[in-house]
């Protein structure tokens, strides 16, 4: 993939990084996989003429931007939502060029973030029999970015003061080297070999980030995956799961996924040890879910948390080999008053109520609202649709 792509955006990002006094951050960086996917995996496919994924087309952004534009969902994701409160425009995609060779969205922040990437490099999960959607692990993203600061960053007090003034979204990653493994036909209990695998990437590449000069940090954990319509399909019938009388979800793997978190904090509170002066929050994606597991009815979500919005029928409305924007797939008719949207990802109006919880709310150790003040927050509405 050519590093060019991102030139324009670190270069004007150089020179822009003084113009949002008022704000917390001057421009938010992010990495990851389909939670915080802006676009990346869309234009990739483009550029490679590889298989178009099925979230590019309708009914994919219909909600928000009223067309596909390569987010895995109906509308916003948690970092549009968080770049709006910030008072910045939505992040771009790091490939995103138009006609003219000119970046789009520049001087704000990069996005490279990659639907189906996983923390540990592809050729991992190979070894193991595991098919990857894509080459772009968080090594691989890391890389892209390194290699753009080398290319247009002239002093380290020019890095430093980049990614100082800039909040970084470490994820969410790690989730598709489960799935992958998941759906290989792995058990739980053999996944649960590769978590300090993955956690362990996930620390480097934040110890990396600090050396560069970051002094804001956000790492999410993992979703309450058990919740999932796609596991809550797949193993449907089952006798080797257990249920979650309250919620409905699957025991085995809410625990695999706290067993994530619980280690990510562990070694998260070392770094914290260490380096003090930054910022290292914890996002608690799985509890800020968790509460609308328990009650999505007083949370709105009507419809419930475990179906799926759009797909392809079956009692949680997930099937696999009929992905939402398939014509034979079935659609909601009120997607805010559903949780989930095709099965693995969220709604707009989950990822809103995620985002409330996280960054206006209790969700994050230490609490996002006391590193950024919310009298500095913009509240979240609506909003204007962006041509991304």
């Amino acid at each position: 993939m050519a590093y060019s792509l991102t030139f324009y955006l670190i270069l004007t990002l150089l020179l822009t990084c003084n113009l949002y006094v008022h704000a917390c951050y001057t421009s938010i960086i992010s990495f990851g996989d389909s939670l915080a996917d802006t676009g990346n995996m869309k234009l990739l496919s483009i550029k490679t003429h590889g298989t178009t994924p099925h979230f590019v087309f309708p009914p994919y952004g219909e909600t928000f931007f009223h067309k596909p534009t390569g987010r895995c969902s109906n509308g916003r994701l948690i970092i549009d939502f968080l770049a709006e409160s910030l008072g910045l425009p939505l992040i771009p995609p790091s490939l995103a060029m138009n006609a003219t060779g000119n970046v789009t969205g520049l001087g704000h922040g990069v996005n490279y973030a990659v639907a189906g990437a996983t923390a540990l490099d592809s050729s991992y999960h190979e070894e193991r029999g595991e098919y990857t959607r894509t080459n772009a692990s968080l090594g691989v993203q890391l890389g892209w970015f390194k290699e753009s600061l080398s290319s247009n960053c002239p002093t380290v007090s020019d890095i430093k003061q980049l990614i100082g003034s800039s909040l970084i979204l470490m994820g969410e990653i790690g989730g598709n080297d489960y799935n992958h493994a998941l759906e290989s036909g792995k058990s739980i209990h053999e996944v649960e070999g590769y978590v300090p695998f993955v956690i362990n990437t996930i620390i480097s590449a934040v110890n990396e980030l600090i050396d560069l000069g970051a002094g804001t940090i956000v790492i999410p954990g993992n979703l309450p995956i058990g919740c999932s319509a796609t596991y809550l399909t797949i193993f449907y019938g089952s006798n080797k799961v257990h249920y979650d009388n309250m919620t409905g979800c699957i025991t085995e793997l809410n625990k695999f996924a706290e067993y994530h978190n619980e280690l990510l904090k562990t070694e998260l509170n070392i770094i914290k040890t260490v380096h003090p002066q930054v910022n290292v929050i914890y996002a608690d994606y799985y509890n800020a879910a968790m509460q609308v597991f328990l009650s999505p009815h007083k949370y709105g979500f009507t419809n419930g948390a475990l179906k799926a919005c759009c797909g392809g029928g079956g009692p949680f409305n997930y099937n696999s080999s009929i992905t939402c924007s398939d014509p034979l797939s079935t659609l909601c008719d009120e997607p805010d008053t559903y949780f989930n949207w095709d099965g693995l990802h969220l709604t707009e109006a989950a990822y809103r109520f995620i985002f409330k919880s996280l960054f206006e709310g209790t969700y994050t150790t230490p609490q996002f609202r006391s590193v950024c003040p919310t009298s500095r927050l913009r509240p979240v509405g609506g909003g204007v649709a962006s041509s991304m």
